[in-house]
């Protein structure tokens, strides 16, 4: 996604990258200069400066030293760069080297000695949940072993292969755009998708393929036609009817399978609607084939979940299209609030968040104004997103169409379980009543669901601590104070009805919590 290097004005690239064209013979003197420096220089400075030389003029003959360099402290990211385009599995072991994770050590430490058999063996029992593996390792490591061929070739692997995908392909920040054997790996899945161990930890991973399918980076991979829609299909048809699925005590586990099978149910009902070509909208919180589709997307609850809202432009996921570094704001930031609403004044909305904050890495904003029969959004702003990120064009919508889907997404709340529920409902009361935190000084801080635990609810608020005497320290630092409510079986809307009074009645820094 980098865009073309600034040149002079006599033509001339002002930084070297692989879209210069020096002159064959200014290349053959760089390239000559970058060996002499890989293979003879005396200081990682300047075997440093030859290695960014061989990133766009490295031929199949520098491979072997660059492997060499690639396992030296201070080189292996910069060899790994110009091993990429020449030999994507070196690459891949060097980039694997620099990572220093106990848990992959054995299986490194294998493929660098190129012992296929030990790495294959060490493959069976890899770990891939998102607490033991990034995605970026599971990228590296999928292309260090040739995941797709040995997938293929070689029996008893179908379950880390599946893990890998389905690591690659989570977001935020998913990795499997930038594997080249993307769309290989989910056909070859995808057909041996219903021999997979019957496990709800399976069918959610499953579920989570199907919903990148449908509307996050993983529909944006170079699919053949048809061939997304088949594989979508297939791993879908692989997670099974509900009454396949066990009906676990565990209140954990209970509502994961709840969570397997409302989104099953929703996608296949997306696909048939779309399949069908006709517009089914209010019917199972079906999306209108139109413009614009709105989905709310929801994370395995078996894992840290997170909940964004997912916009579609004529088929293609906006955020990962045009800001990449980031998921879609949450429904309540963007939906419930009436934020997407077009109304008579132009309104700034932020779709997206860079995953590490919007002050890190940046944000995506547009405008969204109505003119005459349509509404437009345009006037789009990156702030702190680093440049060279797609152009992001003005849409129009049909005014019509535009409001229908905006209003279906805002009544749509099938995505939201008990516990988020509770959230929305403690808020939106907040909002209504700003004088009950006003009360004690206190300020609203962010209201959700535990990242880790999804049944549990819960309330920040900011403001002075207390002094022993119980009055507010108004000289010291404002500091956040958090409320966590647990699910406990009753109506959400009971449940915030009896927080809010809570909170109007006693100042909500007088219930301590464990560990405050």
């Amino acid at each position: 996604m980098s865009s073309a290097p600034p040149e002079s004005e006599t033509g001339t690239c002002t930084r070297l990258s692989p879209p210069c064209r020096l002159p064959e013979e200014a290349r053959d003197r760089a390239r000559a200069l970058a060996r002499a420096l890989t293979r003879t220089g005396t200081t990682v400075t300047a075997v440093a400066a030859g290695l960014g030389l061989l990133v766009p003029l490295g031929e199949p003959e520098d491979v072997p030293y660059l492997r060499a360099l690639g396992l030296l402290e201070g080189l292996g990211d910069r060899a790994a760069r110009a091993l990429a385009p020449l030999d994507r599995k070196a690459a891949a072991v060097a980039w694997l080297v620099r990572e220093r994770s106990d848990v992959l050590r054995p299986l490194v430490d294998a493929l660098v000695r190129g012992d296929e058999r030990t790495a294959r063996a060490l493959l069976t029992g890899l770990s891939t949940t998102p607490r033991d593996l990034g995605r970026r390792q599971a990228r590296y490591i999928a292309e260090a072993v040739g995941l797709t061929a040995l997938l293929r070739d070689g029996p008893g692997l179908l379950v880390p292969a599946f893990g890998l995908l389905a690591r690659m392909s989570e977001g935020p920040e998913a990795e499997i755009r930038a594997y080249d054997e993307a769309v290989a790996l989910y056909e070859t899945v995808a057909d041996r998708a219903r021999e997979l161990p019957p496990l709800l930890g399976h069918r959610a991973r499953l579920v989570t393929l199907v919903q990148e399918l449908d509307s996050g980076d993983a529909r944006l991979l170079p699919w053949p036609p048809g061939r997304r829609r088949a594989v979508l299909t297939a791993l879908l048809a692989a997670v099974g009817e509900p009454e396949n699925l066990s009906d676990p005590a565990a209140s954990a586990d209970r509502r994961r399978a709840e969570w397997v099978h409302r989104t099953a149910r929703h996608l296949a009902a997306v696909t048939t609607a779309v399949e069908a070509g006709g517009r089914r909208a209010g019917a199972a919180g079906v999306p209108p084939t139109s413009r614009l589709r709105i989905e709310v997307a929801v994370g395995d609850l078996g894992e840290p979940t997170g909940v964004e809202t997912r916009l579609l432009v004529d088929g293609r996921p906006l955020v990962p299209s045009v800001f990449g570094s980031g998921v879609g704001e949450p429904p309540e930031t963007v939906l419930l609030n009436g934020a997407l609403r077009a109304g008579p004044e132009p309104t700034e909305v932020r779709l997206a968040e860079a995953i590490c904050t919007e002050g890190c890495c940046g944000a995506l904003y547009v405008t969204v104004r109505r003119d005459g029969p349509h509404v437009v959004w345009d006037g789009w702003r990156r702030p702190g997103a680093p440049p060279g990120l797609p152009h992001a064009p003005a849409y129009r919508f049909d005014a019509d169409a535009y409001d229908r889907e905006v209003s279906r997404a805002e009544r749509d709340l099938g995505w939201a379980w008990p516990a988020r529920r509770t959230a929305w409902l403690i808020a939106e009361g907040l909002r209504e009543r700003p004088g009950i935190l006003a009360r004690w000084g206190l300020r609203r801080g962010w209201i959700s669901t535990d990242f880790h635990r999804p049944d549990v609810t819960v309330i920040t608020f900011l403001g002075p601590p207390l002094r022993p005497d119980g009055t507010p320290d108004a000289e010291a630092a404002p500091r956040e104070f958090l409320r966590h409510l647990p699910d406990d079986g009753r109506p959400p809307r009971d449940r915030a009805a009896e927080a809010l009074r809570r909170l109007a009645e006693k100042d909500p820094r007088r219930h301590p919590e464990p560990g405050e």
